[in-house]
């Protein structure tokens, strides 16, 4: 199955987990990625829990589709080759620090200029200009500068970072849109780009309502728990036996909610009468609405709110999120084979081409796994390739799965 991106050339020089899921993302739409890693040790993420057996789920979460060269960044042999990698991609995407591009010989000007359709994305912490250019900086770290931290858990002194690297991701579906964006003017133009984003300016985007809020207003937004800051009725409500969410968005669902609950006189109370209102008496809507659920199992509330066209969910915990019917239609978890042999099961990407979902081509690779596919590639034969590993210029794992290429 070829997808949008097919035949398009990325040089993945990212790690962690801005930049390759940005890959990741380009590869579910049919991109080639090679993936370039140091030979001292590869992707940071490698080394990050959690684990099964020695393999990273870390690494393995983010980096589906991809082929791996380990190469020695600092031997010129090394950088020539990083050069000739990024001279035959259509696509470079990194996220190293202000200058560090231009240490291994690929600053991205010069790159543009003996290549004018290259396509750059890079990824940093801060931005390319202020104060804080050269600064490492890592997803909590945004999350804190941005106001995301101040604004999630339960009140002012109990706040929480998200349960998952969200800045991070959210930068790598940045990126992953400006380079689809700078392909889109090549193909009208000729012409690449240079294309950038950072966690901060991630974080900052995704505010949304509440930083706007602060800037046309003035108020500062604090947490709300698991309600939403501005709509009312939306979010966890207590049942006879656990949580479930509801969300309401409308006047005409705030309506067929009180009809669902067999409490019509709600909506025709004043002080309910608007989403503003709502708002305003939050906590005696929400009193309300408890009051009415206590009286039924969440299941069977969340069959009647359904039916009655309500958004409404269950709160799961993960072993029963792969369990759901829903999420077993949609296909989300497919089954791969790493290497090894050892079965991987890896959730799949968000989108779908032509009704089809993007498929999962290639499990996560191992360190190198493919160093000899991809210097041949580039036109070396067996024999220049034999003198790259003998001198530690570019390695691949010390053994090779059975029926794999060497």
């Amino acid at each position: 199955m070829s997808g949008p991106l097919d035949g398009i050339v990325v040089l993945d020089l990212s790690r962690a987990l801005a930049g390759p899921f940005c890959t990741a993302l380009l590869a579910d739409m049919g991109a080639t990625i090679i993936k370039v890693e140091s030979v001292k040790g590869g992707d940071v993420t490698r080394t990050w829990p959690p684990f099964e057996g020695s393999h990273s789920l870390y690494f393995d979460s983010i980096n589906r589709g991809k082929s791996s060269i380990a190469i020695d960044f600092y031997t010129e042999a090394g950088r020539a080759l990083l050069l000739k990698l990024a001279l035959s991609a259509d696509v470079v995407v990194e996220n190293f620090r202000s200058g560090v591009m231009a240490k291994l010989g690929l600053d991205p000007t010069e790159l543009r200029a003996q290549k004018p359709s290259l396509v750059i994305a890079s990824v940093s912490g801060f931005g390319a200009t202020g104060p804080l250019s050269q600064a490492a900086g890592l997803d909590q770290v945004a999350q804190g500068m941005s106001g995301l931290i101040s604004i999630t858990g339960a009140d002012p002194e109990n706040t929480y970072r998200f349960g998952v690297p969200i800045i991070d991701t959210m930068s790598g579906v940045f990126c992953a849109f400006g380079v689809a964006s700078a392909l889109t003017q090549r193909e009208r133009t000729g012409e690449g780009a240079e294309i950038s984003t950072s966690l901060l300016e991630s974080a900052l985007a995704i505010t949304s309502f509440q930083g706007q809020r602060y800037l046309s207003t003035g108020q500062v937004p604090g947490p709300h728990g698991n309600d939403h800051a501005s709509l009312t009725p939306y979010g966890a409500f207590k049942t006879a036996d656990k949580p479930i969410t509801i969300a309401v968005g409308s006047n005409k669902q705030w309506h067929d909610l009180c009809g669902a609950l067999g409490a019509p006189h709600l909506a025709a109370e004043p002080d309910f009468a608007t989403g503003r209102e709502r708002t305003t008496h939050r906590e005696r809507v929400k009193a309300a609405i408890e009051g009415l659920l206590q009286r039924r199992p969440g299941a069977e509330w969340i069959d009647v709110l359904r039916d009655a066209g309500i958004p409404c969910g269950p709160i799961y915990t993960f072993d029963q999120v792969f369990e759901d019917p829903q999420v077993k239609a949609l296909g989300m978890v497919q089954n791969l084979s790493r290497a090894d042999g050892s079965p991987l099961p890896l959730i799949r990407g968000p989108m779908s081409v032509n009704g089809v979902p993007t498929p999962i081509l290639t499990p996560p690779p191992a360190l190198g796994a493919q160093s000899r596919a991809v210097l041949r590639g580039l036109g070396f034969n067996d024999d220049d390739i034999d003198a790259l590993l003998d001198a530690g210029v570019v390695t691949e794992p010390e053994t090779v799965a059975i029926g794999a290429p060497r």
